[in-house]
């Protein structure tokens, strides 16, 4: 597990606005190694989606430990359906395939949450930020978002994207409410830092959840703990806004052993497995 974080310090890093190239030899060079977990690192100039390609080459048989980097997304996904398009070089873009075979199906909620507990604890180290967790897939810095996350499932995988502003203007975000680690005064903005920062705490947190001795537990693995220790939704009165429509509004209470957030609302407490939170004053 520690030799994600390791490799991380062999990539260069680029000084703030050049966005730069990311270069797919150097990455894998740095970051595939004969049994380790990342077991190919491939970098494209411009996909509809990386979610969307890695789910196709998962149904294929591709194995765990892909990663498909671009440098920009014409067709990327948010959660909801929602559009998500990043411009050439100003984004972290990039989704990972997991086969978490051993994790129980309903514990398998927790991979977005464990996602964005190694994205904050990567920017943390990589970028000098304290990054905190909206649930259930946001990553903030300062009350703004910061990088978006996606899981979805298919043939027996797991595909994880995740979508991190890293040099855009205020005038290149999609959301007055989204900010970027040059707003933010990063001490770093290099994405190939960043990746392999990234990708060491997705394999740090991923192998401790699912391959410990109660697989998938939250607990066991100390993924719960370091959530909540991040989450600002937490102890809050929020409304959750579901797809179908309707919404519920409470305290959000916690989050269970399979990710779903727990709300207290007027009448009783609601396990709330998908929907889009907003904070409430």
């Amino acid at each position: 597990m520690g030799a994600g974080r390791g490799n991380s310090g062999n990539i260069g890093c680029m000084s703030a606005g050049e966005r730069a190239p990311l270069s797919g030899t150097t990455l894998a060079g740095a970051l595939v190694r004969p049994g380790g977990f990342w077991r190919a690192v491939e970098v494209t100039e411009v996909t509809g989606s990386t979610n969307a390609d890695l789910l196709e080459r998962a149904a294929g048989g591709a194995p765990e430990g892909t990663v498909l980097v671009a440098e920009a997304q014409t067709a990327g996904r948010g959660r909801m359906g929602r559009a998500w398009v990043s411009r050439p070089g100003a984004a972290l873009t990039f989704s990972v395939l997991l086969r978490p075979v051993v994790v129980p199906p309903a514990r398998r909620g927790w991979i977005p949450l464990l996602a964005g507990v190694a994205i904050a604890s990567a920017v943390g180290a990589a970028a000098g930020l304290d990054a905190r967790l909206k649930w259930p897939n946001d990553v903030l810095v300062g009350g703004r978002k910061l990088a978006g996350i996606l899981a979805e499932q298919a043939a027996g995988a797991v595909v994880v994207g995740v979508g991190l502003n890293v040099s855009a203007r205020r005038d290149e975000l999609p959301i007055e409410t989204a900010t970027s680690l040059a707003l933010e005064g990063a001490a770093g903005t290099g994405r190939q830092q960043l990746l392999g920062a990234a990708l060491g705490e997705l394999e740090r947190w991923y192998l401790a959840w699912a391959n410990g001795a109660s697989p998938g537990d939250p607990d066991a693995s100390g993924l719960r703990a370091e959530y909540r220790h991040r989450s600002v939704t937490l102890g809050r009165p929020v409304r959750v806004e579901f797809p179908g429509g309707d919404a519920a509004r409470g305290t959000a209470l916690d989050v269970d052993t399979e990710g779903r957030l727990v709300l207290q609302t007027a009448g009783d407490q609601l396990a709330v497995s998908a929907g889009d939170v907003v904070h409430l004053r």
